[in-house]
């Protein structure tokens, strides 16, 4: 009896000591003001795995970005193989799978979507990174590419599959705009990009930006009575854009000559061929200037702003910077300043439920930088609505895309240039339509030149369409059409 007893004390006191440090533990944190430095660390590290969690993985797929210039896609995984196609630099590929050859070099297996085409290769995994960024240049590292807030449609301004023409503020402002209407009944045309802000800047109404900025760009706007002109414009269900030249402004530049884009030690203003002169893209002043005339352009009743020569002057693909003063106060990249100007208006005008465009060269989309412009193609077409490049084949040097005389081939330079947008698109989360200018017009200036009418206008539609795209603008600078070509 007393060896029981004695037992069971001993179990007693055994349990007692076993709980005694647990206790003691739970009545030091309940009486301190400060946690327990190891459930402190307890907590922290739970808590920094629950953010890891909600931090989304910069490659959360098992995808690969191009790093050579162009990338030859194979049959196989051989370096003899059949190619099948070639992709851009910076194209980001899905790896489904891996081997190594007789060489012991490795290959990726891809498939992907080329306009219609459905696509399944091999590509050398030497010329990949893992990690987009590691192809970027320092100055495109700072660019916005991550998602950005755009709304899908307004329901006030629905979306509309743009087939549209150019129209300059004197057509908009004569006999000629109700020709043009008249065109539209016949054709499938049914949208007008008209000048509100011209190349020399030139206001087509009067507005209070102007008379702020540049009181000069009023004296000669031909319409007076804005309202009746988008009267008629809807009546005949014409989608209304505003073009808006932004950074190339003579008028804006007499007025504010501190602000012009000169010669380092001369101060001479610079102008291209055309002997019009350019403001900086950095002059934030301007940047309001244009927005604030789309905010009026807006409020008159047009559904899309669209800004043109959204870029920097043409400087034999940067060999002029040496000599050129942008007046970069910021010291920040041409192709940041695009893209914040192009975020600002954005911010600004989307309250207005208008789309918003931006104009690009063509060739952008088939080159891994920017071209010295600012306009680098990710960065723009992640930041509006709707991207423009203007795919004229009268653009593309000698040689582009293997073709002796692009201008004379208006079907195959088309197809190559749309064909590299599209797969520059894919490189984002939330990108733009591709909606191009194309040619309507005969480029004689060109070496080898070819007469442009209804066979070739179809040949750039065709080119467009066979790549999933199908909306277009025609351009022509007197505004004269091939109706039967978009019938």
């Amino acid at each position: 009896m007393k060896r029981f007893k004695l037992l069971s004390a001993l179990i007693i006191l055994c349990l007692f000591l076993s709980i005694l440090p647990s206790c003691t533990a739970k009545n030091v944190q309940a009486n301190s003001n400060e946690p327990s430095k190891s459930l402190e660390s307890s907590e922290e590290k739970a808590n920094e795995a629950d953010k890891q969690k909600d931090i989304p993985s910069e490659n959360p797929k098992n995808v690969a970005y191009v790093s050579a210039s162009s990338l030859i896609v194979r049959e196989n995984p051989q370096s003899n193989a059949k190619a099948v196609d070639k992709l851009l630099k910076g194209s980001e590929v899905e790896i489904i799978e891996s081997k190594t050859d007789d060489k012991n070099s490795l290959w990726y297996k891809i498939d992907y979507t080329n306009g219609s085409r459905k696509i399944e290769g091999w590509i050398f995994a030497k010329y990949t990174v893992k990690e987009r960024k590691d192809l970027l240049s320092a100055e495109l590292k700072n660019l916005d590419f991550s998602p950005q807030e755009k709304a899908s449609e307004y329901p006030s301004n629905p979306r509309v599959k743009v087939k549209g023409i150019y129209v300059t503020l004197y057509s908009a402002s004569n006999s000629r705009i109700d020709e043009l209407i008249e065109m539209t009944k016949r054709t499938g045309i049914n949208a007008f990009v008209i000048d509100v802000k011209d190349d020399n800047g030139t206001m087509l109404f009067p507005t209070k930006a102007a008379e702020k900025y540049a009181p000069l760009a009023n004296k000669r706007a031909p319409i007076k009575d804005i309202s009746s002109f988008m009267k008629k414009l809807k009546d005949n269900n014409i989608y209304a854009i505003a073009r808006i030249v932004s950074f190339k402004d003579p008028t804006y530049t007499k007025a504010h000559p501190d602000r012009a884009i000169i010669y380092k030690g001369t101060n001479k203003v610079f102008t291209n061929k055309d002997n019009l002169a350019w403001a900086t893209a950095y002059d934030k002043e301007l940047w309001d200037y244009n927005i604030s005339v789309a905010k009026e352009a807006a409020k008159a009743g047009f559904n899309e702003i669209q800004f043109d020569y959204v870029r920097f002057p043409a400087s034999n693909g940067g060999k002029l910077d040496k000599i050129l003063d942008y007046r970069n106060t910021e010291n920040i990249s041409k192709p940041l300043a695009i893209q914040n100007y192009l975020k600002l208006a954005y911010k600004e005008l989307s309250p207005l439920n208008v789309y918003i465009s931006a104009d690009i060269y063509g060739l952008v989309g088939s080159v891994p930088d920017d071209m010295a412009l600012g306009q680098y193609f990710e960065a723009v077409s992640n930041v509006v609505d709707y991207v423009c490049p203007m795919m004229y084949p009268s653009h593309y040097a000698n040689g582009t895309y293997g073709l002796g005389i692009p201008d004379a081939k208006p079907y195959e330079t088309v197809l190559n240039s749309a064909k590299d947008c599209m797969a520059r698109n894919k490189n984002i989360k939330t990108p733009a339509i591709i909606r191009p200018w194309i040619q309507d017009f005969t480029a004689t200036w060109v070496k080898g030149h070819i007469p442009y009418g209804v066979n070739e206008v179809k040949g750039e539609i065709k080119a467009l369409e066979e790549n999933g795209i199908d909306e277009f603008l025609l351009w022509n600078a007197g505004n004269k059409y091939t109706e039967d070509a978009v019938r």
